[in-house]
C-alpha cells in the first residue's frame, strides 16, 4: 500500500514538470516569432508593392510602353520617408498612368545593364537633358548595396550640371519624382518627396537611396517591372521652382505730414451734377481726393449730403481720418470719423448721410456762406502697401 501511494505522488510530479516545460517552450517560441511579425507589419506599412493577379501583361500583348501614357486601375499609399541621410520629408508612394514629364530611360536588358555598370561605379548615368533652364542627368544604381546603404534596393538620383550654376550661382529648388514602369498594371510606380530639394554649387545631387527592391526586376513573370524579354523603363519629373520676383511690403503710418486739407465748393445751390471731386492733394506722402454728393447718394438721396475721402491711386488699405463740414460762422462743425477699410462703391471712406440738407440750407447754422460750402479732412493714420 505504501509503495502504491509513493508511485502515485511521483506521477503527479512528472506531470507538473512537463507542464512547466511546455509553458516555457510556448513563451520562447512567441518571443522568437515577434521580430518576424513586426517585420511583416513594417513591410505592409511601407507600401511594398504586392503582386496583383488578373491584369493583362503588356509583355504578352507585344506593346512597347516606354514614355507613353497607359490605362489601368489605381492604387496608392502615403508612407513616411525611409531612414537614410538623403531624405528630409515625407514620401508619396503611388502609381499613376501619366508617364514621366522630364526624361525617360529604357533598358533593352536590365540584367545586362546591371552587369556592365559594375565597371562604372555600379551606376548608369543618362545623357544631359534640360529642365527649367538647367541641365540634368538621371542616375540609376541597379546593384545591391550600391551605393552603400541601399541594401537590396535600386537607387535613383538626379544631378544638376555644375556649369549651369557657375554662370548663374544661386540656389535651385526643384520637386523631384522618380518613376518606373510596371507592365502588369500598365502604370508608372513613383516615389516623390513632399519637400522641394535645394541644389547649389556644393550640393549637385539628390535622390532616393531605397527606390524599389531589386528583386522585382528579377521576376518578370509576376512583378511586371521587367517585360518584353528583359526590358525596363525609368523616368523622372523635375519641377524647378522660380523664386519670386515681385513682392509687397505692408506698413502702417501714424505720423502724417500735412494731415489737414480743406476744400470749398462755390455756387453750391446751383450745382446740378450728382457728384463733385476735388483736385488731388498730398497728405502723408500719398495723394487723395474728396468727393461730395450735394444731393446725397443711395439712401441719402434728396435728404442728406454725402461725403467721402478717396485714394487718388485707388489704394484699398486701412485709413483713420476725420471728415468735417465747417461752420463758417462759429465752431459747431459736423465731424465724423472713418476708421477702417474702404466702405464705398467708389473705393472710399465716408458716409452717405453725413449732414442733413435742411441743416446746410439753414443760413443760421453757418454751413453755407455766400453760397459756399467748406469741407475738411484730417488724416490721422493709414496703411501702406509698397510693391518691390
Amino acid at each position: 500500500m505504501f509503495k502504491e501511494e509513493k508511485k502515485e505522488k511521483t506521477n503527479y510530479g512528472s506531470i507538473f514538470v512537463y507542464c512547466v516545460f511546455c509553458f516555457v517552450l510556448v513563451v520562447e517560441v512567441a518571443r522568437l516569432a515577434k521580430p518576424y511579425y513586426n517585420n511583416l507589419q513594417n513591410l505592409m506599412e511601407t507600401g511594398t508593392p504586392v503582386v496583383e493577379e488578373g491584369f493583362v501583361d503588356v509583355e504578352q500583348s507585344g506593346v512597347l510602353p516606354p514614355c507613353h501614357s497607359m490605362r489601368s486601375r489605381r492604387s496608392a499609399s502615403v508612407v513616411p520617408a525611409r531612414n537614410h541621410e538623403k531624405l528630409t520629408g515625407l514620401i508619396r508612394r503611388e502609381d499613376r498612368t501619366r508617364p514621366p514629364s522630364s526624361y525617360c530611360v529604357k533598358f533593352e536588358s536590365f540584367e545586362t545593364m546591371a552587369k556592365l555598370v559594375t565597371n562604372n561605379g555600379d551606376k548608369y548615368e543618362s545623357r544631359p537633358f534640360s529642365v527649367g533652364g538647367y541641365n540634368w542627368t538621371l542616375i540609376i544604381y541597379p546593384n545591391q548595396n550600391k551605393p552603400v546603404g541601399s541594401g537590396g534596393f535600386v537607387s535613383m538620383y538626379v544631378r544638376i550640371d555644375n556649369s549651369t550654376l557657375i554662370a548663374n550661382p544661386r540656389d535651385v529648388y526643384a520637386e523631384i519624382t522618380f518613376l518606373t514602369y510596371r507592365s502588369t498594371t500598365d502604370k508608372w510606380h513613383f516615389l516623390q518627396e513632399t519637400d522641394a530639394q535645394r541644389f547649389h554649387l556644393f550640393r549637385q545631387e539628390w535622390g532616393q537611396l531605397l527606390f524599389l527592391e531589386i528583386a522585382y526586376y528579377k521576376n518578370p513573370s509576376t512583378a511586371g517591372y521587367i517585360f518584353n524579354g528583359g526590358q525596363s523603363v525609368f523616368g523622372v519629373d523635375i519641377l524647378v521652382s522660380d523664386p519670386f520676383k515681385e513682392w509687397e511690403v505692408f506698413s502702417y503710418d501714424e505720423n502724417i505730414r500735412d494731415p489737414i486739407t480743406d476744400w470749398k465748393l462755390t455756387r453750391f445751390s446751383t450745382r446740378n451734377l450728382d457728384s463733385y471731386t476735388s483736385e488731388p492733394f498730398s497728405s502723408g506722402g500719398r495723394n487723395w481726393v474728396l468727393k461730395v454728393y450735394p444731393n446725397g447718394v443711395g439712401a441719402a438721396t434728396g435728404n442728406s449730403l454725402s461725403l467721402y475721402l478717396l485714394s487718388a491711386s485707388n489704394e484699398k488699405g486701412y485709413v483713420k481720418a476725420k471728415l468735417r463740414v465747417i461752420d463758417q460762422k462759429g465752431s459747431s462743425h459736423v465731424e465724423k470719423q472713418v476708421d477702417g477699410w474702404p466702405n464705398a462703391t467708389e473705393n472710399g471712406w465716408g458716409y452717405e448721410k453725413f449732414i442733413p440738407l435742411v441743416d446746410i440750407k439753414d443760413t443760421s447754422k453757418g454751413f453755407l456762406v455766400f453760397d459756399t460750402l467748406k469741407v475738411e479732412v484730417e488724416i490721422l493714420s493709414f496703411s501702406k502697401t509698397d510693391s518691390l
